[in-house]
């Protein structure tokens, strides 16, 4: 749910506009305001179910999803709606850190963790591809408020199953870094401001840049308070690790490019094409359906190649399919323009999400488990925001200097915007090859953990310990499989 409404909106986009009186660019808020507040939050909610308890906090944060999606689709002006955008962003911040917790500590290391993570990365992974067509049935059939609308019964399900399911791990005692995650989330507001301001008023606006010098002063303080604080945000040992720290660069690269690839490629088939929101939904099946095959296979191929193969494999993939985007043009056709990238999409995302989950959890103490997990979700959420504001900002630049019809120009500054996207996953491929290293199996790392394993690995890698046995009075179903 938390992943799907990433996307849900984006097939329903030039209607909200025409509806609700959203600039070109401004639109790019709606989208933003939801992945900004849920990335910049992420780390804060990951200590907060370290802290107060995983499942209590979860639920929690899905009531405030529920809440603010239901608003959201009440909503008759611009603010309103970018505001309960927010909203919903600062309830999956809180939710989403004890998914992938609970998953992390509620089943067996081994076999059992790797299916339940290879679940989790295909739900996540083709999440947003599904939120595009949920999003066009709804907005053909109804309208693009129940893109919104359907997570209120879906909220309250959760909220009532969750107690019976969900064991509730131990607490561990701490404190909030507020300070960190105030400035964190306003540094990388200002940073997304400041692009998006660029893609309107170009980069030599005063406004643009007193959000770029902005958004640098917070992002150094943050780093200097995370340096200092007893129990921070964001716990900079989990950078040590050459394997975690490139796999956390990977996955903001990857996010930034597909969540601009979602944006852009939505305009260009109903702008472009001409396509109806139904059709545009339906028209992102190749890659979602790719997705969801090529990660049912992953957990078979982790133990038997490593991690390192698979991901150099997806991120060439996804080069690929990003470079074919750049030719786009306004004869471009969906078969030859467009399946075919999505198709690679697919495959590389779907060969991509489980090993990079892997190596970023491989080795976690059980104390750093939800910092870890949130730091991942936030390399996501973040990542995809902010590369999707530079990508709006190349778009602007781009159709501003092109020239001709409406869909021409539209075209052609889709391509730009690729050409930067193909930028990203080129980065994405060049840091798995020199940052992410392929250990054979026995080779020791983070304090005597095994390390992720390489071409000649046979297993996976341990992960952290489980926390205490389930007490006693837990309900049946709540130990891992009913998790």
């Amino acid at each position: 749910m938390i992943a799907l409404d990433a996307t849900v909106v984006n097939v329903a986009l030039p209607r909200i506009q025409h509806e609700l009186h959203f600039s070109a660019t401004g639109l790019a808020w709606v989208l933003n305001a939801y992945t900004l507040t849920f990335g910049g939050l992420l780390l804060l909610g990951g200590r907060a179910g370290d802290i107060l308890g995983r499942r209590r906090v979860f639920v929690a944060g899905i009531v405030v999803f529920t809440v603010a999606s239901l608003v959201g689709g009440l909503a008759t002006s611009a603010g309103v709606l970018v505001a309960a955008r927010a909203v919903q962003g600062v309830g999956a911040a809180i939710a989403a850190p004890g998914t992938l917790a609970l998953i992390a500590t509620s089943f067996e290391p081994g076999a059992p963790r790797n299916r339940a993570l290879s679940i989790y990365s295909a739900v996540v992974g083709a999440g947003a591809s599904i939120g595009l067509l949920l999003g066009g049935t709804l907005t053909a059939w109804a309208s693009w408020r129940w893109g919104l609308f359907v997570n209120v019964p879906v909220g309250l399900a959760i909220v009532l199953l969750a107690p019976q399911y969900i064991a509730e791990p131990d607490r561990r005692p701490g404190r909030f870094d507020l300070a960190g995650a105030l400035t964190s989330t306003a540094g990388m507001t200002c940073l997304v401001y400041g692009f998006i301001r660029a893609s309107s008023h170009g980069w030599h606006d005063t406004g643009t840049r007193l959000a770029m010098v902005t958004a640098a002063v917070l992002l150094a303080v943050f780093v200097a308070i995370e340096i200092r604080a007893r129990q921070p945000v964001m716990p900079l040992r989990l950078f040590a690790d050459r394997n975690r720290c490139g796999a956390y660069l990977n996955m903001l690269l990857l996010s930034a490019t597909m969540f601009g690839m979602f944006f852009f490629l939505t305009q260009f088939l109903q702008n472009v094409l001409g396509f109806g929101p139904l059709r545009t939904g339906a028209a992102f099946l190749p890659m979602t359906v790719t997705m969801f095959a090529c990660v049912r296979t992953v957990p078979r191929l982790l133990p038997r190649f490593g991690a390192k193969p698979l991901i150099v494999t997806g991120a060439v993939l996804l080069t690929a399919g990003m470079v074919w985007l750049t030719q786009l043009s306004a004869t471009s056709g969906y078969r030859t323009g467009v399946a075919g990238p999505m198709l690679l999409f697919g495959l590389g995302a779907g060969l991509s999400f489980m090993p990079l989950n892997t190596i970023i959890l491989a080795g976690v103490p059980a104390a750093d488990t939800g910092a870890a997990s949130g730091l991942l979700q936030t390399t996501q959420w973040v990542g995809g925001s902010l590369g999707m504001s530079v990508l709006v900002a190349v778009f602007g630049t781009a159709r501003r200097a092109a020239s001709g019809t409406a869909q021409s120009i539209m075209a052609d500054g889709i391509a730009g915007a690729f050409t930067t996207g193909a930028v990203f996953m080129a980065g994405a491929l060049l840091v798995t090859l020199l940052a992410i290293t392929a250990r054979r199996q026995g080779q020791q790392t983070e304090g005597g953990r095994p390390a992720i394993p390489g071409a000649a690995a046979r297993t996976l890698p341990t992960s952290p310990p489980r926390p205490a046995r389930d007490p006693p009075s837990a309900p049946a179903g709540s130990r891992s499989g009913g998790a």
